[in-house]
């Protein structure tokens, strides 16, 4: 599940944020930094957030869970960190304490959604903003994390109704920021540098996983734009 507890984002906060509005300020007195780029750093002076609209989702089958905010990061993704990857977790237990310990600021880790056994998904973190989920910075910034309920050694916990809910989620995700659908693309946390996790594990079928995706992906494309950030919790 996610991160490790002693997540390597959490500790480095105030020093990208203090690195930020310092490199802001030396750009106003030299004029070394273009407008645009001013306009997004405003935002991030200690003391002003950039305004956010409660209950938003960015996947229309998403629900909104809110997770603790000690577990993620405010971003401004695309913009600041671009999007390239998807990272496929699995909880090591199940959809409500995956909830719970996202929810716990003492767990330092936290995934974007969770799908359940029974097709429902969570979203408990934007996708704009950063979640402690891959146990990697640099991973951290270019992904969005999906969790999935079971447990690695339990091949009966990837059920159809997961597997088809998180396809259709991961096809939109990859849309939303033009990822290529392969394997260099969408990974297991398993394959996140310098992480000691094993998830999804052997029973994750991935040949099935990536062609449902694929088939999502040609499916939307044929119905246009929907599960957009203009969504809401209901």
């Amino acid at each position: 599940m996610g991160a490790r507890k002693a997540s390597a984002d959490g500790d480095r906060r105030i020093g990208r944020r203090a690195l930020i509005v310092g490199g802001a300020a030396a750009a106003a007195g030299t004029a070394a930094l273009a407008r645009d780029e001013l306009a997004r750093l405003w935002w991030r002076v200690p003391g002003i957030e950039k305004p956010r609209e409660q209950g938003v989702v960015d996947y229309a089958g998403a629900r909104w869970v809110a997770a603790s905010d000690a577990n993620w990061r405010r971003a401004d993704r695309p913009d600041d960190f671009g999007v390239d990857m998807v990272v496929v977790h699995v909880t090591q237990g199940s959809f409500d304490s995956a909830v719970r310990a996202f929810q716990d600021p003492e767990h330092k880790a936290a995934s974007h959604y969770i799908v359940g056994r029974d097709g429902r998904v969570a979203q408990m973190i934007r996708e704009l903003d950063v979640a402690y989920h891959a146990g990697n910075r640099d991973y951290n910034e270019r992904s969005v994390g999906i969790e999935h309920e079971g447990f690695v050694d339990r091949p009966e916990d990837f059920t159809d109704e997961m597997y088809e809910a998180s396809a259709r989620l991961t096809a939109r995700i990859c849309a939303r920021y033009d990822i290529p659908v392969d394997r260099d693309h969408v990974i297991g946390h398993v394959e996140v540098p310098g992480t000691d996790h094993t998830d999804p594990g052997p029973h994750w079928d991935w040949d099935r996983y990536m062609k449902l995706v694929r088939r999502a992906r040609t499916e939307q494309s044929r119905t246009g734009p929907s599960g957009s950030p203009s969504a809401t919790a209901g």
